[in-house]
């Protein structure tokens, strides 16, 4: 297995990024191994608030993972921009989510880049981010992992300045998502609910879980039971957990089997020592 931290330049945020890739790439035949396949499926995975692209790597077992289902999994860093476009700081993390970093992984690894092996998930502020650009890029992403997602509409559209100690505040918010006034993220390009409304082709799989002492729990419960009466493919599950790396590290153990339909999933992850 391969774990790369790789520096780019990326035409969207205009400066050198930073992603973690894990690549499988080292199993050989006669070492009692399989040997690896030409090309590997590719999951991008989205971290929290303030994290990086080492997140994932450091707080749950991503690498046997990507080893025992040979995946790509591809993470990048997300500067507490909610991988949203904003105008007014140059940042479009959504274009370099959703179509800069696919082409730089399709040009540079052995990976499909076609829809149905392409893959978005993400925890908190990386749920959200997976939400609206896997729901506003269905041509992309054929799959998506939502964990105790930052749907935090009611939060942004009642959000002050009082707070100066707090960095989601009102001002912050419509720097974050390109807005003149918080009210309008209501129906906006970034408003989850509406995205969901509005797309009615080629919907993505979704596979949403969130503890049940989460805070975010009950907004992620309603987004869930919204997703199943528009008619979505969902999974929704929910247990014990809270907004933490514990019930993360769960989820992801739940969510790879589910994504790449592996059979005897218990069987594989106990060989990856999970």
């Amino acid at each position: 297995m391969a774990v790369m931290d790789i520096s780019f330049y990326a035409n969207s945020l205009m400066r050198n990024v930073m992603i973690s890739v894990i690549l499988p790439t080292d199993k050989k035949t006669g070492l009692g191994q399989e040997e690896a396949p030409p090309k590997f499926p590719v999951l991008y995975l989205l971290h929290g608030i303030f994290g990086n692209h080492r997140s994932w790597i450091n707080g749950s077992s991503v690498q046997p993972l990507a080893d025992a289902y040979n995946v790509c999994i591809v993470m990048p860093s997300g500067e507490n921009r909610f991988y949203c476009d904003s105008s007014k700081t140059g940042d479009y993390f959504g274009t370099f989510i959703s179509e800069e970093l696919p082409q730089f992984i399709g040009r540079t690894f052995p990976v499909y880049t076609d829809r149905e092996h392409t893959f978005l998930a993400g925890l908190s502020m990386g749920g959200f981010g997976t939400a609206v650009n896997g729901l506003k890029h269905p041509e992309t992403f054929s799959r998506l992992g939502i964990f105790s997602a930052a749907l935090i509409k009611d939060r942004i559209l009642t959000s002050r300045n009082e707070n100066v100690q707090d960095y989601l505040t009102k001002k912050n918010y419509e720097t974050i998502f390109d807005l003149d006034d918080v009210k309008d993220f209501e129906g906006s390009v970034n408003d989850y609910d509406a995205l969901a409304e509005r797309l009615t082709e080629n919907r993505p799989q979704i596979w949403m879980a969130c503890g049940n002492e989460d805070f975010l729990y009950d907004v992620n419960a309603a987004y869930a039971e919204k997703l199943k009466k528009l008619g979505y493919d969902i999974v929704w599950q929910h247990w014990p957990g809270k907004h933490d790396w514990t019930f993360w590290q769960e989820c992801i153990e739940q969510f790879i089997p589910w994504l790449l339909n592996a059979d005897e999933a218990g069987e594989q992850s106990a060989s990856a020592g999970i």
